[in-house]
């Protein structure tokens, strides 16, 4: 009698078992998945981080949080001063799953090998300054030829000035470039150790201290050298966690909503300055010829894609990268797929 029943058992064994095994890459990809880190430049001048944007307001409203809450997975924000280049180390040492990043260090993270996809767009016609001494007579970029001029190389920053550059004839062989971060330029151009310095907001404070003249913006540029943000994932992590990405995307949108209603303009702009430690007044300065609405969405459309070609394009010229590559074969396959 032992003998049948053992191989009757077996026939209910061995489909269970292979049932059982066939479900095991589910469960362990919802085991895996504890936490998913995300890194951001950080943009603040105080104590507090920031990077501005879509971060600030998903931070702030806890949104990613929320989206996972019921599944037990934490959501760990790591913020770099170091920005891009720092971010793409962490993204190869695999130490991050997805990043806010600006348009040339995510390029240059692609172009170097790293297994990034493009999952969003963050920022788009971002507006960038040229900053200048008090009294230093320079009020357009022909007057740089032969300046100081402070550029934080491998961030968005330095395909900004180039591309301003460029407009104009000029490239940065025409100037004494000097490899900043973003404090460390405001600081020397305050100090008067620079002649001049590209960037954003941080320039801003400066004049408003009367620690600089802003001659010039890539609005006056006719555009040239706005900047572009996207949001990618490492391959791995894309991969691996499909639904993941897409519940984050989804939960993205709540934020994108808030961001682009112009009616939230005021109180989005309270949300920045406190946490990066900018005086209201200067983002109200650096947004009161722009709307929300036109910087925030998140959609990879055409235009979107064909700007980030430029930068890509752009940086293969001016030898920022050695692989120029199509950005088009760059957006995650799921997105692509769906036609976002």
């Amino acid at each position: 009698m032992n003998l049948p029943f053992k191989r009757v058992i077996s026939l209910f064994a061995a489909p269970a078992l292979a049932g059982l095994l066939g479900c095991l890459p589910l469960l362990a990809q919802a085991a895996e998945l504890k936490e998913i880190r995300i890194a951001v430049p950080d943009l603040s001048a105080g104590t507090q981080h920031s990077g501005g944007g879509v971060v600030d307001v998903l931070r702030q409203q806890q949104i990613f949080e929320k989206a996972f809450a019921d599944q037990g997975i934490k959501i760990q924000w790591n913020f770099f001063k170091g920005a891009g280049p720092v971010i793409n180390e962490a993204f190869a040492n695999g130490q991050v799953d997805l990043a806010y990043l600006g348009d040339l260090a995510a390029i240059i993270g692609k172009s170097n090998g790293l297994d990034t996809r493009l999952l969003s767009a963050s920022a788009r016609g971002v507006k960038h300054y040229l900053g200048v001494v008090p009294g230093s007579g320079i009020k357009t970029l022909e007057d740089l030829k032969g300046k100081r001029v402070a550029v934080f190389r491998g961030t968005a920053t330095q395909l900004s000035f180039d591309a301003a550059l460029a407009s104009r004839g000029l490239s940065e062989k025409d100037l004494k470039v000097v490899n900043l971060d973003f404090n460390a330029a405001v600081a020397a151009l305050a100090a008067k150790q620079i002649d001049a310095s590209w960037g954003s907001t941080g320039l801003s404070a400066l004049r408003s201290k009367g620690l600089a003249e802003l001659p010039l913006s890539t609005k006056d540029l006719g555009g040239a050298g706005s900047v572009q943000s996207v949001l990618v994932g490492a391959g791995k992590f894309v991969d691996e966690h499909p639904e993941a990405v897409e519940k984050l995307l989804k939960a993205q949108q709540q934020a994108v909503q808030w961001l682009t209603q112009d009616s939230n303009k005021d109180a989005y702009i309270q949300l920045v300055s406190g946490l990066a430690s900018y005086p209201p007044v200067i983002l109200q300065e650096d947004l009161k010829d722009q709307r929300l609405s036109e910087i925030f969405p998140s959609t990879l459309d055409p235009v979107f894609l064909g700007k980030l070609q430029e930068s890509v394009d752009l940086a293969a010229k001016e030898r920022l990268i050695r692989k120029p590559f199509k950005v088009d074969a760059w957006v995650a396959p799921q997105l692509a797929a769906a036609g976002l």
